[in-house]
């Protein structure tokens, strides 16, 4: 089974997951970006070419300030950050909820069972054709019923099901 590509911060999302890991205790970039990793279970890490512009533009914005630390700059959040990290908190939560349980890990399984029952979808229809069980009629019949399952699961992956 082809993977995709693995899940990222969406455009300008990734300043609000540098100031929450800079909330509790100020961090050098590289234990930033170890930070986000963790949290993300292993399945995200931001690049150095993200993390340090991002860094750079909360300091210029006020939200976050550079402090000496083990002679290295490391960061810490401001009180202008706290407030912006609050009023997006909602942007954290929905990128780290991504890679909690819900992880496809935890239903691969589940993926596996369904791509095992499309073989069979089309099994049968190889095995009826071969039996010399396919009309005209047989043929609008499957296909209308592939169109509403189609329908039905085009809908369950936009959300819409809900």
């Amino acid at each position: 089974m082809g993977e995709g590509p693995p899940p990222r911060a969406e455009r300008g999302g990734v300043r609000y997951l540098v100031l929450e890991a800079i909330q509790d205790q100020p961090r050098h970039g590289y234990e930033i970006i170890q930070h986000i990793e963790q949290r993300a279970g292993s399945t995200y890490r931001p690049s150095p070419g993200v993390i340090y512009p991002t860094l750079q533009m909360l300091e210029e914005l006020g939200h976050a300030s550079g402090v000496e630390q083990e002679g290295r700059k490391a960061y810490a959040i401001t009180e202008a950050g706290k407030q912006d990290l609050e009023a997006n908190r909602g942007a954290v939560d929905d990128f780290y909820s991504r890679f909690d349980e819900d992880s496809f890990e935890s239903y691969a399984d589940d993926f596996g069972d369904l791509m095992k029952f499309l073989v069979r979808v089309m099994k049968t229809v190889k095995v009826g054709m071969h039996r010399g069980r396919v009309s005209p009629r047989t043929i609008r019949s499957v296909r209308e019923t592939l169109e509403e399952a189609l329908k039905k699961i085009e809908a369950a992956l936009d959300g819409r099901d809900r």
